[in-house]
C-alpha cells in the first residue's frame, strides 16, 4: 500500500516543476554547510554520482558562483543575478534545488566559510605552505634547481598571475579620476596598520616627493580621530586592508566619508569593508603560499598610481622631483 502511495506522487514527464519539488526534500537533507561542500556536491552532480541533477545552465551557474566565494557573501541576489546575466528567480529556483531554504539561506553558507577563513587565515596559509613541501622538491628535481629556488620560483609566478587578475579589471575611468583627485586635492593622507602600513608608507613617500601636504593619517601617533579633524572636505584619504581586514583602517574609512573627505580604497574583493566608503576602490588579489598576505601586485599597482599621479601633474611633479635633489645634494644625503 505504500508502494502504491508512492507511486500516487511520482510526477509525470510532462511536469518538470512537479519534479523539482519531488527532488527537494531529499537535496535539502544534503544541503551542504560549507563552500568546500558544495564543490563536492558540484562535482558529484556533474558525474551522475547524486539523485540530485542540474540543467546545463543551473550547473554552470553554481560553478560561476563557486568561483566568486566572496562576492557571493555580500551582494545581493539581484547584484549576483546580473553580473550572472540571469534572473532572480533562476537563482532562487536553483539554491531551492540543492536543499536550501532560499538564496539567504544559501548565501549563509559562503558569509561563514568566509568569516571562518578570515579567522584561521594565517594558521591555513601556512599548512598550504608546509603541505606543499613535497611537490616542490619534485618540482625542483623536474627542473633542476633547488627546494629553494622553487619556493622563490612559485611565489614569483603567483605575483604574476595576481598582477594579471587585476589588470584585467582595472577600470581607465576610476584609474584617471584617482589620479586627478591625488594630484589636486589639498591634503592628502594615507591609512594603513600592521602589515599594510608598510604599503600606506610606500605610497605616502612616493607622493610626498611629487606633491605638497602629503602625511600618514596617524603619522604622529596621536591617533585617528587627530589625523581627520586636521582635513576638510575635498581632501583625500587613501585606506588599504585585506582580509583578514583591520577593523579600526574600516572604521576610519567610514569617519572621513562621513566627514565629506573623498576615500580611495586599495583591497582585494568586493567583499571588504573598505568598499562601501570609497569612491573609487581598486581589487588587487593576494592568492600565493606565502604564509601572509602577498604584497607584490600591491606594490606594482601603487607604482604604476603614482607614476600616473606624476603625469597628472606634469611640470609640478618635475619641480617637485627637482626640489628634493636639491636638497638631498645640500645635505650630502646619498653616497657617490
Amino acid at each position: 500500500m505504500d508502494t502504491d502511495k508512492h507511486k500516487t506522487r511520482r510526477p509525470s514527464a510532462r511536469s518538470p516543476r512537479n519534479q523539482d519539488d519531488a527532488q527537494a526534500p531529499e537535496a535539502m537533507a544534503a544541503a551542504p554547510r560549507s563552500v568546500d561542500g558544495l564543490r563536492e556536491l558540484m562535482v558529484s552532480i556533474g558525474r551522475g554520482e547524486t539523485n540530485l541533477s542540474l540543467g546545463g545552465k543551473a550547473h554552470s551557474v553554481l560553478a560561476k558562483l563557486l568561483e566568486q566565494p566572496e562576492e557571493v557573501a555580500v551582494r545581493t541576489i539581484t547584484d549576483l543575478a546580473t553580473a550572472l546575466g540571469v534572473n532572480a528567480s533562476t537563482l532562487t529556483r536553483l539554491t531551492t534545488k540543492l536543499g536550501y531554504t532560499g538564496f539567504a539561506d544559501f548565501q549563509g553558507v559562503f558569509r561563514d566559510s568566509l568569516a571562518e577563513r578570515h579567522r584561521h587565515f594565517y594558521t591555513h596559509q601556512a599548512e598550504r605552505l608546509v603541505a606543499g613541501k613535497e611537490p616542490r622538491a619534485q618540482s625542483a628535481e623536474a627542473n633542476h634547481t633547488s627546494p629553494e629556488v622553487e619556493v622563490v620560483a612559485q611565489l614569483a609566478h603567483e605575483s604574476i598571475a595576481n598582477v594579471d587578475t587585476f589588470l584585467a579589471r582595472l577600470s581607465p575611468a576610476d584609474l584617471r579620476e584617482a589620479a586627478a583627485l591625488l594630484a589636486a586635492a589639498p591634503r592628502v593622507r594615507v591609512h594603513g596598520l600592521r602589515q599594510f602600513s608598510a604599503l600606506a608608507s610606500f605610497l605616502c613617500y612616493g607622493l610626498g616627493m611629487i606633491r605638497a601636504d602629503v602625511a600618514l593619517l596617524d603619522a604622529q601617533g596621536l591617533g585617528v580621530a587627530e589625523g581627520l579633524a586636521q582635513l576638510q572636505p575635498g581632501d583625500v584619504v587613501v585606506v588599504t586592508s585585506v582580509a583578514p581586514y583591520t577593523r579600526s583602517v574600516a572604521e576610519a574609512a567610514v569617519a572621513a566619508a562621513n566627514a565629506g573627505m573623498t576615500v580611495i580604497a586599495i583591497t582585494d574583493t568586493l567583499a571588504s569593508p573598505l568598499v562601501p566608503p570609497a569612491r573609487h576602490t581598486f581589487l588587487i588579489p593576494h592568492e600565493s603560499s606565502f604564509f601572509s598576505n602577498s604584497m607584490g601586485a600591491y606594490l606594482i599597482f601603487c607604482e604604476g598610481l603614482l607614476n600616473l599621479v606624476a603625469t597628472h601633474l606634469g611640470k609640478q611633479s618635475l619641480q617637485a622631483l627637482a626640489r628634493r635633489e636639491r636638497l638631498i645634494t645640500a645635505l650630502g644625503i646619498e653616497t657617490d
